[in-house]
């Protein structure tokens, strides 16, 4: 097990799945409820995972962001994000969960997907309330997705895979889905890249220098397109990266400080104290405990 997955639950669509399938859910939101009272825990996905919302309260908390529950709400995860749920009540709307292979073979261009904003792991990016006349648009959609998926037709999945890119379609051409810089930035292809090497590396290379090497691009011009595009600079990307991944492990009682500040690689706890109380205003055992609090209340 790698230092970035451990200790937190991880889930695979086979295990939330009746037949066993490793690509894809659809389900009504309060039948995958019922099925899954469990699933109240902090916890990752190996897949992407989203729901919209029709009906019902409540909360749910995506990395440690949390969000009050809206009708026409859909929000959306990329693997490895962690989340929970506090909903109160009946709750109605859909649930989607496919893997990130499942348009592979559909689509010419595989990074297609990475165009829109909420599939980007973000959680700035992955909640979307919609206004009533694209929220009825959207259920429609979704709709028939639960018709699909219950009557096996000819070319069933492909059918599936038309409608889920219709609903993303959909909500990017939304008007009051205004564009944030950080869509904006997946425009850039550098940006994009460098937003994948942090994802893929940021445990051993901490500097912008090494991300602006592999980019074949100067650091101050690395610099200046995260500045243009993301609002910040490419290290605070990347520290904000660390402290994100500090957050997901210290959720879990199992590890102590000290694990946890060897699996991110730093030399001793207290500077993973420091780092932690320099950027994320409070210490990590503050972090936990307070975390653990809101699991309870």
């Amino acid at each position: 097990m790698s230092k970035k997955q451990a200790n937190i639950p991880r889930l695979d669509i086979c295990t939330l799945s009746d037949s066993r399938k490793d690509d894809l859910i659809i389900s009504r939101l309060a039948d995958y409820l019922e099925e899954h009272q469990n699933l109240v825990f902090p916890h990752r996905h190996s897949f992407y995972h989203l729901v919209f919302f029709t009906k019902g309260a409540g909360s749910h908390t995506i990395d440690f962001q949390r969000f009050d529950v809206q009708s026409f709400q859909i929000y959306f995860m990329a693997p490895g994000q962690v989340h929970s749920w506090d909903f109160e009540g009946e709750m109605q709307g859909y649930v989607v969960n496919f893997s990130g292979t499942f348009f592979q073979s559909f689509l010419l261009r595989p990074e297609y997907l990475e165009s829109f904003p909420f599939l980007n792991g973000l959680t700035s990016d992955s909640v979307i309330n919609l206004p009533s006349q694209y929220g009825t648009e959207v259920s429609d959609l979704f709709e028939k997705l639960i018709d699909q998926s219950i009557h096996q037709t000819v070319m069933q999945e492909d059918m599936i895979r038309i409608l889920l890119l219709q609903i993303f379609i959909t909500l990017e051409q939304s008007h009051y889905n205004t564009p944030s810089q950080t869509s904006k930035s997946a425009q850039n292809t550098t940006i994009r890249n460098f937003s994948k090497l942090v994802e893929k590396n940021f445990l051993e290379m901490r500097l912008p220098g090494a991300y602006a090497s592999l980019l074949n691009v100067t650091p101050n011009h690395l610099n200046a397109l995260v500045k243009e595009n993301l609002g910040k600079q490419a290290g605070e990307v990347i520290r904000e990266r660390i402290l994100l991944e500090a957050k997901r492990l210290l959720v879990n009682r199992d590890l102590s400080v000290s694990e946890i500040a060897y699996r991110l690689n730093f030399n001793d706890n207290s500077y993973f104290t420091r780092f932690f109380r320099k950027y994320g205003g409070i210490t990590p055992e503050a972090f936990r405990e307070k975390s653990v609090q809101n699991q309870t209340s």
